[in-house]
C-alpha cells in the first residue's frame, strides 16, 4: 500500500534535494576525446574549489583522475574558454598537452612514465592578461603543438592578439617567446584552430572580427601548408559579414566539411578544393539540407557539432530545441539517431575508428559519457554515469511548450510543474512560479535534469525556462529577433510566459518571480524594472549599465556585442541609457536578490555596486551578496549552496511560505 499523499500548502513540502546535494551535482563532463584507444574528458569538481579535472577512462573501465589537485585543466581564452586539451600515444604511453587554469601555461605530461611531472611548453607574460592557449593539436610529425595563441600586448581588455602558433614540444619555448612559431598572419581579431588535411598540405581554420559575434558572421579560410610548417597565404572559401560558419574539419577524403547557417540553418556542407585565388573556389554541396540545427553559437573555441568518421559517414548532432546524435550518411542524405533518453547534447564529439563519444543529458539523467558503436548501432554509457542521488520520483517532468507572445510570435518554453511524490497543493491554491531566463541572450535552456530546478520545484514552486527570442536552436531568423530588441524581445517573451501560465490557471498571477545569471541576470533586472508581473527577482552576476559595458568594462570578445543587441552606441545612445536596469533603478519595486562573483571579469562587481548605489534609500528590499574566488558562474560548492538557499528564502519571504530547514536571508531596505 502506498504512503499517503499529504495536502500542504505550495513551497512547504519537505524535500531531500537539498543545495548541498545540487551544488555537488553541478556542472558536467566536457571536451571528450581519444587517446589511443582509451577516451578521456574533463569533469567539474565542485567540492575541490571548482576545478576541472581530466578523466581518463582505462580499457578495463576503470577511470582515473590524471592530475591531482590543485592542477585544473581549463583555459581562459576569450574568457569563456574552449578545447584545454589534447593527447596521443606516445613512446612512453599517453603524452598528454594541457593548459593549466593558474597561469594559462600549455604544459607537457607523460602519465605513464616513471617520475613524470607536467613540464611547462609555453612562457609567462607579464603584459595584461599574458598568454593563453586553447585547443591544441598535437602534431608528432613536427614535434609540435598547434593551437590558439591569445597574447595581451597592453593592460586594457582590448590589448591583445589572436594568432594560430606552432608551440615545440621539447619545451624550448617555455621561457621564450621567440621560440613560438607564428602560423597566420593577425588579420582577424578572432581565430579558431587550425584542422589540417589528410595529406597534411592545407590547413583550415576560422575567423571573424569585431563588431561580429561568430553566430552573426565568420569566415573559413584555407593556406597551404608548405613542407618546413608554414602557412601560405590565406584565402576566404565561404563565409562572411551575414554568414555564420561554425565548425570546420577535413573528411577523410581530403574535402572540407562545414557547418553554415546560410539557409537559415546550421546545416552542414561539404566543399571540395579548387585551384584558384577566390572564393569560387571550394565546389559546396548541401549534405543534409533540414530546418534543423546541425550546429550552435561558437562560445567556446574547438566546439564540435560534428565530427567525419573513416567511413565516409559524419557523427552529428542536431535537432530542433532538443538534440540527438546520429550519423549522417553523405551519399543518402540520411540520420540514423541513437537510439536511448537523451534530450541534449554537448558540442562536444570525438571519434575513433567506428567508435564515437559524446556528453548527452535527459530530463532524468544529467550529462553522461555515451559511446555509440556504429557498426551495432548500440549505445552505452562509458563515463560519469548518472547515479540517482535521491528517488527520481522527486525530479520534475517537464513540458516543451510553445506560447503566443507580442504579434502572435511563438515562445518556445519548458515548464516544470510543481512535484513531490508525498506532497500536494490544497484544493483551490495555485503553486507560485519562477521564470527562469538563460545567459548568452544567444544561448539555449536545455531539456534536462537540473538539480537546481528540482531544488524548487520538490517544495511546491513551479519553474518556466524560457527559450526567449534570440535563443539559439530554432534558426537564425529565431535568433535575430533580438537583433537591437535586447531589454525589449527577452523582457516581453519572458512576461509573456508568465502571464500565459497565470491566465490558464497554472500559476498564482501574485507569486511569480524571475531569476537568471549574467545574460538573464539583465533580463531579469529589465523585467523588474519595465513589467508589474513579477513579485520578486533573483539577478546572478548581471549586465546593469550597458553604456559602462559598451565601453571598456568588459572583456574583449563581447566588447561589441551590444552592437547588434542594442545598437550602435555611437547612433542610439540614449537607447542604452533607456534599457539599462542601473539607469532606470527608480521603477524597481519589487524585492530583489543580487548574486555577484568579486573576480567576474566578463560582468564586473562594480555594475552590481553602481546599480545598488541607485537603490539606496528606496526602501526596496534587498540582498546583496558577492562571492571572493568566484567569477562568471559560481564553481564552488560552497558559494553554489549559499545562493540557492538565499533564492528560496526570497521567495519564502516575498511569497508567504515556509519551506522547512531554510535560513531566513536578511533583506535591507
Amino acid at each position: 500500500m502506498g504512503e499517503m499523499v499529504r495536502t500542504e500548502p505550495y513551497g512547504d513540502w519537505p524535500s531531500p534535494i537539498d543545495a548541498a546535494l545540487a551544488a555537488s551535482h553541478d556542472g558536467r563532463p566536457e571536451w571528450v576525446g581519444f587517446v589511443g584507444d582509451e577516451v578521456w574528458w574533463t569533469e567539474p569538481r565542485p567540492a575541490e574549489a571548482g576545478r576541472r579535472a581530466l578523466v581518463r577512462r582505462h580499457a578495463d573501465g576503470r577511470e582515473e583522475s590524471v592530475l591531482p589537485a590543485p592542477w585544473n585543466v581549463r583555459t581562459r581564452v576569450i574568457e569563456y574558454g574552449g578545447h584545454p586539451w589534447a593527447g596521443v600515444i606516445g613512446s612512453s604511453g599517453p603524452l598528454l598537452v594541457f593548459c593549466d587554469f593558474a597561469d594559462q601555461r600549455l604544459y607537457a605530461y607523460e602519465p605513464d612514465a616513471p617520475g613524470a611531472e607536467p613540464v611547462p611548453l609555453t612562457p609567462v607574460s607579464p603584459v595584461g592578461g599574458g598568454l593563453r592557449w586553447a585547443d591544441p593539436q598535437i602534431r608528432a610529425d613536427r614535434d609540435e603543438v598547434w593551437c590558439v595563441l591569445e597574447e595581451f600586448t597592453g593592460e586594457g581588455p582590448e590589448d591583445l592578439r589572436r594568432i594560430l602558433v606552432a608551440v615545440p614540444l621539447d619545451g624550448s619555448a617555455a621561457d621564450d617567446r621567440g621560440a613560438l612559431r607564428e602560423l597566420s598572419d593577425g588579420r582577424h581579431r578572432f581565430v579558431t584552430s587550425p584542422r589540417v588535411s589528410p595529406d597534411g598540405r592545407h590547413a583550415a581554420w576560422i575567423g571573424w572580427d569585431h563588431p561580429r559575434m561568430p553566430w552573426d558572421g565568420t569566415e573559413l579560410l584555407v593556406a597551404e601548408v608548405t613542407a618546413d610548417g608554414t602557412f601560405g597565404a590565406a584565402r576566404v572559401v565561404a563565409g562572411g559579414p551575414e554568414e555564420s560558419i561554425a565548425q570546420t574539419e577535413w573528411a577523410h577524403d581530403g574535402t572540407l566539411l562545414f557547418a553554415s547557417d546560410r539557409s537559415g540553418w546550421w546545416n552542414l556542407y561539404r566543399g571540395e578544393l579548387l585551384p584558384g585565388q577566390g572564393e569560387q573556389d571550394l565546389r559546396v554541396t548541401a549534405l543534409c539540407p533540414r530546418a534543423e540545427e546541425f550546429a550552435g553559437p561558437l562560445w567556446k573555441l574547438g566546439q564540435r557539432w560534428f565530427a567525419p568518421l573513416e567511413n565516409g559517414t559524419v557523427a552529428v548532432v542536431h535537432g530542433v530545441g532538443t538534440t540527438s546524435l546520429g550519423i549522417l550518411d553523405p551519399e543518402t542524405t540520411d540520420v540514423v539517431d541513437v537510439a536511448g533518453p537523451w534530450t541534449a547534447w554537448a558540442p562536444t564529439l570525438a571519434v575513433h575508428g567506428s567508435r564515437v563519444v559524446g556528453s548527452g543529458a535527459s530530463p532524468r539523467s544529467a550529462a553522461e559519457v555515451v559511446e555509440l558503436d556504429i557498426r551495432t548501432g548500440r549505445a552505452r554509457v562509458i563515463g560519469a554515469p548518472h547515479d540517482d542521488p535521491v528517488d527520481p520520483a522527486y525530479y520534475p517532468e517537464p513540458q516543451i511548450r510553445t506560447f503566443s507572445g507580442p504579434l502572435g510570435r511563438d515562445i518556445h518554453a519548458h515548464i516544470y510543474p510543481p512535484h513531490n511524490p508525498g506532497h500536494r497543493g490544497p484544493d483551490n491554491t495555485l503553486p507560485p512560479y519562477v521564470v527562469w531566463a538563460h545567459g548568452g541572450p544567444t544561448g539555449h535552456a536545455p531539456l534536462v535534469l537540473d538539480l537546481d530546478i528540482a531544488y524548487f520545484t520538490s517544495r511546491g514552486i513551479g519553474v518556466a525556462e524560457v527559450n526567449y527570442g534570440g535563443s539559439t536552436g530554432y534558426g537564425r531568423a529565431y535568433r535575430e529577433r533580438l537583433r537591437e530588441q535586447w531589454g525589449v524581445v527577452d523582457v516581453e517573451d519572458c512576461a509573456a510566459v508568465a502571464r500565459a501560465l497565470a491566465e490558464e490557471g497554472t500559476a498564482d498571477p501574485d507569486r511569480l518571480a524571475i531569476r537568471g545569471g549574467s545574460a538573464g541576470g539583465w533580463t531579469t533586472a529589465a523585467s523588474l524594472a519595465g513589467t508589474d508581473v513579477y513579485a520578486c527577482g533573483t539577478i546572478i552576476y548581471p549586465v546593469l549599465d550597458l553604456e559602462g559595458w559598451a565601453t571598456g568594462e568588459t572583456h574583449d570578445f563581447e566588447s561589441h556585442y551590444l552592437e547588434s543587441l542594442v545598437g550602435p552606441i555611437a547612433e542610439v545612445r540614449s537607447r542604452y541609457v533607456e534599457r539599462s536596469p542601473a539607469a532606470q533603478a527608480e521603477h524597481i519595486t519589487a524585492p530583489f536578490l543580487l548574486l555577484q562573483g568579486l573576480d567576474d571579469v566578463i560582468c564586473p562587481p562594480s555594475q552590481a555596486e553602481r546599480f545598488l548605489t541607485r537603490m539606496a534609500g528606496r526602501r526596496v528590499p534587498h540582498a546583496y551578496m558577492a562571492f571572493e574566488g568566484e567569477g562568471h558562474g559560481f564553481r564552488r560548492a560552497d558559494t553554489m549552496i549559499s545562493a540557492l538557499e538565499a533564492e528560496l528564502s526570497l521567495y519564502a519571504q516575498v511569497f508567504g511560505l515556509n519551506p522547512p530547514g531554510i535560513a531566513t536571508l536578511e533583506l535591507s531596505k
